[in-house]
């Protein structure tokens, strides 16, 4: 579903409210547990906070008239996995995101502890890469590769599925890959974004995939490494909308070059975006002309 109408909006946040009126009225399922595991919803409030951070409360602003640009950057994880970054680039990549605010910074492992010592006191959270661009390592160490990035100072985690077994039709697998990351995450109240690559997938693979992702508790399905053939569509993003429904977020990444492809997606259902060009599209939220954005960025 496009969340491109008022009505679609209301509809997803009556939706959101009867899954949190039924979780603290202990219906969410037959032993009364919620699906984290509580005995109750109402003693899980970082499951309630995922919900939130996921972005559902914020589409209506960014689909009303009253949208902001700092609005439209609190959706924008400011993004720089080039191998050839400088920590030059990395530093100007955080002061930018302190600047205008984006959702986060996304970095390369390797300069998760650089971005967070930038980063420091700005509000801005680290994301980092687990398995990436690939997704072909092994789940321990990807969970390795979370623990460690945590440790550095990231506070959100994209990791790359499986796609060789998803491919293979081992679902199983793909989701013990994924609640591997999941569950190092969470253990330090780490926010998982699921890569599933939607270039390389079938639209039969990619529910799959976003089922694996929403079984293994997993926070967003996310289109895209940037590294593929293509990059976000609004037809994958709106697939991958309808089939987590609102209890997850959706990202989408690759190919988005400025606030009207950003709409296009968030229409579509995406919560989050990932770009390297959050500067251009906070600029031309604010009205900056295009031309004036690409050479002030």
């Amino acid at each position: 579903m496009a969340y491109s109408q008022n009505g679609d909006f209301e509809r997803l946040v009556e939706q959101i409210t009867d899954v949190i009126v039924a979780r603290l009225n202990g219906g969410a399922g037959e032993d009364g547990a919620c699906g984290c595991g509580s005995a109750c919803f109402n003693r899980c409030p970082e499951r309630m906070q995922r919900v939130l951070d996921a972005g559902a409360a914020r589409i209506g602003v960014i689909l009303g008239d009253a949208a902001t640009a700092r609005d439209w950057a609190a959706m924008v994880d400011h993004t720089l996995l080039k191998a050839e970054a400088s920590e030059a680039d990395i530093t100007r990549l955080c002061e930018e995101a302190a600047k205008y605010h984006f959702a986060s910074v996304c970095v390369n492992p390797s300069w998760v502890k650089t971005s967070a010592c930038v980063l420091r006191g700005s509000g801005v959270p680290v994301c980092t890469v687990v398995g990436f661009p690939l997704g072909a390592t092994l789940p321990d160490v990807k969970a390795y590769e979370t623990r460690r990035a945590i440790f550095d100072g990231a506070r959100e985690i994209d990791m790359v599925i499986n796609i060789g077994a998803l491919k293979s039709g081992d679902d199983c697998a793909v989701e013990y890959d994924i609640r591997a990351v999941v569950e190092a995450a969470h253990e330090a109240g780490v926010l998982v974004k699921t890569i599933i690559e939607t270039a390389l997938l079938t639209d039969d693979e990619k529910v799959r995939a976003c089922l694996a992702a929403k079984r293994a508790g997993a926070d967003f399905v996310k289109t895209s490494t940037g590294f593929a053939k293509s990059g976000a569509t609004v037809a994958d993003v709106a697939l991958m909308r309808r089939t987590v429904g609102p209890d997850l977020g959706v990202k989408a990444a690759g190919g988005v070059k400025g606030i009207e492809d950003a709409r296009a997606m968030v229409e579509a259902g995406a919560t989050r975006i990932g770009a390297s060009v959050g500067v251009k599209i906070a600029q031309e939220a604010a009205g900056v002309k295009t031309t004036q954005a690409a050479a002030a960025y």
